[in-house]
This record gives structure tokens, sequence and C-alpha cells, in this order.
């Protein structure tokens, strides 16, 4: 029988500490309370809590939490009431302060952070609320954290998730966003008719420089051409000369060797003088000492005549 008590009490006592042991895994945290009072907060590993005395009171996790609030309505400085809905992450960085701190902290930072938007897009009109969610975002983060400091959480970020304005607002803000969008298309035709209009006056100027050079090319070729036409007739002519001469020299080198007197050359002078008319002279002047000479031919050509008229 006494055996069997002391089994009994052995297994009660194993049961007791067994229940008594507590395992904490990462990231969490456990608040100890002794006799209703705080007594440690226990971290990551095995601890024991005195039976009866010790409880714990409250496990706190202390990974980074995402929390969505319902969207809440807001009027703007210009009176335009809308529907925003945030998003506020957060972390519990002193787990005696959030046991203690305040009661209900998710629905504490909700109203919160109601308030706190409140008060910013308060300060602000349609457009700019609808253009600085940084700014708001960074504004509501900066308040949030520190009214939240006492209760050991610490905001890391605020995100505006959406901007609602009235349904009247929006139909007004397509209406100007397709204007909007219609302007600038209007401009980038208006651009792109402009470069098209530049390049085509380019393009005729760049012919029109091509053509004047090309006429100028051709002028050149062609004076080219004329100057050394002249420049041939010039040296054919020339050679032309220098043959007459050759041969008129060589003609009177041939009489003067043939023995030939005064009168013969003063022909001879007499034929040059006509070939250099060709007919084509109106006045020819002749040497004083070649008159004579030129009386005496004609005087002879006309008794010539008459014989051959008397036959």
């Amino acid at each position: 029988m006494g055996l069997w008590i002391g089994i009994a009490i052995l297994v009660i006592l194993l049961i007791i500490i067994v229940a008594n042991v507590r395992i904490v895994p990462q990231a969490h945290a456990f608040i100890l309370e002794r006799l209703g009072g705080y007594k440690e907060t226990w971290s990551v590993g095995l601890h024991f809590k005195i039976p009866i005395l010790d409880r714990v009171a409250k496990k706190v996790s202390l990974k980074e939490q995402v929390v969505d609030f319902e969207p809440q309505a807001v009027i703007t400085k210009d009176n335009v009431t809308m529907q925003i809905d945030t998003v506020v992450f957060f972390q519990i960085t002193d787990p005696k302060q959030y046991a203690y701190g305040v009661e209900s902290p998710i629905a504490a930072i909700e109203n919160l952070t109601a308030t706190t938007l409140r008060n910013i897009i308060g300060d602000l009109e349609l457009d700019e609320t609808l253009t600085s969610r940084e700014t708001i975002n960074s504004q509501m983060r900066t308040s949030l954290d520190i009214a939240t400091d006492p209760w050991g959480i610490k905001v890391n970020r605020v995100e505006l998730k959406n901007i609602m304005p009235p349904k009247a607002i929006q139909d007004a803000m397509e209406k100007q966003m397709k204007a909007e969008r219609e302007r600038r298309e209007s401009i980038l035709r208006a651009e792109g008719e402009k470069k098209s209009t530049i390049l085509v006056a380019e393009g005729e100027k760049e012919s029109v420089i091509l053509e004047a050079e090309a006429s100028k090319q051709a002028a050149i070729l062609k004076a080219e051409a004329e100057k050394q036409k002249r420049i041939k007739e010039a040296e054919g002519q020339a050679e032309a000369i220098r043959s007459v001469q050759k041969a008129t020299a060589e003609g009177i080198e041939y009489i003067k060797a043939a023995g030939a007197d005064n009168a013969v050359l003063t022909i001879k002078s007499l034929e040059a003088f006509a070939k250099a008319a060709d007919g084509k002279a109106t006045k020819i002047i002749i040497p004083s000492e070649l008159q004579g000479i030129a009386g005496l031919t004609k005087t002879i050509a006309e008794v010539a005549k008459f014989e051959e008229t008397e036959k």
C-alpha cells in the first residue's frame, strides 16, 4: 500500500513539474506574473515557473505585424469628403510595455490612425491629397511612432491603401484626364508635323545645294572644255601659220636658187598679198616700191584682154 502511495505522489510531482515547464519559441516573449504582479519577461528557451504563485500573463509575438484598417471618412481643406483606408506595419519592441501600457493595443492603433489621418488630410486640398501620398505616409508614420512608443510598439511604415473621392469628383477627374490626354496627343501630333516640315525643308535645301553644286561643276567642266578647245584651235592656227611661213620661205629659197630677177619676186609678192586678202579684205596697203610693178602688170593684163577680143 505504501508503495502505491509513493508511486502516486511521484506521478503527481512529475505532472506538476511538466505543467510548469514552458518553452518560449523564436521571435516570441512571455510575460510572467507572480501573485498578480509583473515578475519578468521570458525570452527564447526553456523556463520553469512556481506552481500556483507564477503564471504566464501574456504571450507576445515579436514579429512585424500588418493591420489593414477599414476605410475612414475624412474631409479635405476644400470640403471634399472621401474614404481612405490605411495599412499599418508595426513591431513590438518592449513586451512589458505592450502588456501593461494600453488596453487593446490594436484598437488603440486603429483609432490613433484615424484621428491622425483626419488631422493631416484636413490641412490639404483634394489635389494635394491625391498627389502627396508619400508625404502623408511619412507624417502618419512619424506621428504614430511617437504616440505608440510608450506602449512598446514601433511603427515601421504606414501606407494609404486606397483614396476614394466621391463619384462626381471621380467623373470630373476622368474627364480632366481625358482632356489632358487629348491635349498631349495634339501637342505630339503638332510636334510630329513640325519635325516633318523641317525635314522636308532641309531635304529641299540639300537638293537645291546639290543642284547648284552640280551646275557649278558642269559650268567649270564646260569652261575647261572651251578653254581646251580654244587652246587647240590656237595651236592649230599657229601650226598652220608656221607651215605657210615655212612653205613661203622654201619657195623663196627655190626662187633664189633658180636665179629669179626682181620682177619675178615682185609678182610673187603681189600673189602673196592677194592670198593674204583672200577676197575678204576691203583695203590692202601695198608698199610704194611695188606699186609701179602693179600698174605694169595691170597694163599687160588689159593688152592681153584686148588681143583676145580682136581675135
